[in-house]
């Protein structure tokens, strides 16, 4: 087992919630089309994943095509809650590089996901102000409507 299938087997990438992609029942192997397919990512960005990092090591068949894995969906699902998040893509390479490293990067990967919590939390408060402006509006633009339609009458 590597070191990331250990520390996945022990790791809530995203468990807790519905599957983002269909499983093919009892399959634990995928073509770059399959993924594609699953995720929606393209083609060259999965290869860009992995090129720079952020993809663990994919699994290889014997004429060299990439053989996805579940706990590589798993990885994307979490990758793709991560971007959503507006985390940058170094600091999402930086959190691959230290669940490779293992156990001992434990507090470095919580403050990372902390501090992107932070961020998230700020951002929903900007949201929530944001959308009370435009809830003002639109009853603004509903009831000066709702008058001059009256006033036609």
């Amino acid at each position: 087992m590597t070191v990331m299938e250990s520390i996945s087997a022990r790791t809530d990438t995203c468990a807790s919630g519905p599957k983002a992609h269909p499983r093919p029942e009892g399959q634990d192997h995928y073509t770059i089309s399959e993924v594609v397919a699953f995720t929606g990512l393209t083609a060259h960005t999965l290869r860009w994943y992995e090129r720079i990092g952020l993809m663990p090591h994919v699994d290889r068949s014997h004429t060299g095509q990439r053989r996805f894995r579940n706990r590589d969906l798993d990885w994307l699902a979490f990758v793709g809650k991560l971007r959503l998040t507006g985390m940058p893509v170094a600091d999402m390479v930086r959190y691959a590089e230290l669940l490779r490293e293992g156990d001992h990067t434990f507090a470095e990967r919580q403050e990372l996901l902390e501090a992107t919590r932070r961020d998230v939390r700020t951002r929903i408060a900007e949201l929530q102000g944001t959308l009370a402006v435009l809830d003002f509006k639109i009853d603004f633009y509903g009831g000066a409507r709702a008058a001059s339609e009256s006033e036609r009458v």
